[in-house]
């Protein structure tokens, strides 16, 4: 279940006209689960952790205003696991983290480690660094923001109480989904401070500082997720364009296929961008 996608390019002080809220009622939310079960966690190709199908929720807040409370979202993320374990070995369920949420009818936010150990989540990972990372200046440093994610990549290891699946960012830039003619002032989604300097061989270096602590990593699962295979109008994408060519692309090669694979240990995923 994603966030909330707004009509773009956005001018600065309209209202936030919504596409999708991001939210389903409990019954489409069995059926997209029969649908799941049925057509996908099944096949031969489907990513499995120990096993298990994985399968990953990117908004907590929506996912519980979806069932109006925490032990009705609970009961339902149950018998979706129940449903599954019919003819499967269970689910391994991924909780995306990336703020503090406020509950139906509350007012104050909760802990995030909370919500996923009460949730009953597997493990959490991130979507980008800048979730985790503020971002002080218009145009901030690739590395900076780096060496801030991994410094919340350290405290995230325990924080949970579940495993986390660390995150690498090619980069962040939302500026195109704003009105070219006003200026950007950090104001608000999407005018808001970007990173610089994402260069190829920058990335590259994030890739392999996190293949390291991956390698001496002995409580996590040793994978890797990536943003973003897609994501060109938030200015992190790992399709090839007509500056860099395959450049992003080569990095992950380079770093990470460097033994045969029946040697390798470890997974990356790359997260495409949310529908």
């Amino acid at each position: 279940m994603t966030g909330r996608i707004f009509i773009q390019p956005y001018h600065r002080g309209d209202p936030h006209n919504t596409l999708y809220p991001g939210r389903v009622t409990p019954a489409a939310f069995d059926k997209i689960c029969d649908h799941l079960i049925r057509d996908y966690f099944a096949r031969t190709n489907y990513w499995r952790i120990g096993g298990k199908p994985y399968f990953s929720f990117y908004d907590l807040g929506n996912l519980i205003a979806s069932f109006g409370s925490m032990a009705a979202t609970r009961t339902a993320l149950g018998d979706f696991r129940s449903r599954a374990a019919a003819g499967l070995p269970g689910l391994h369920l991924n909780a995306v983290v990336w703020g503090r949420t406020i509950l139906p009818a509350e007012k104050n936010e909760v802990d995030p480690a909370k919500l996923v150990h009460d949730l009953g989540f597997d493990s959490v990972t991130s979507y980008v660094w800048i979730h985790h990372v503020v971002v002080p200046e218009q145009q901030t440093e690739y590395n900076l923001i780096r060496d801030g994610y991994f410094n919340y990549w350290s405290k995230a290891r325990t924080n949970f109480g579940v495993p986390y699946i660390p995150n690498v960012t090619m980069g962040w830039d939302p500026s195109p989904r704003a009105d070219q003619s006003q200026s950007f002032d950090n104001s608000g989604y999407p005018f808001m401070n970007t990173i610089k300097d994402n260069a190829p061989e920058n990335f590259r270096t994030a890739l392999e500082m996190a293949r390291q602590r991956l390698i001496v990593e002995t409580n996590g699962l040793r994978i890797l997720n990536l943003n973003c295979w897609n994501e060109w109008t938030e200015g992190s994408y790992l399709e090839p364009d007509t500056v860099h060519g395959f450049q992003y692309l080569d990095a992950v090669k380079e770093v990470f296929d460097r033994a045969p694979s029946r040697r390798r240990r470890g997974h990356f995923v790359s997260k495409a961008s949310q529908p």
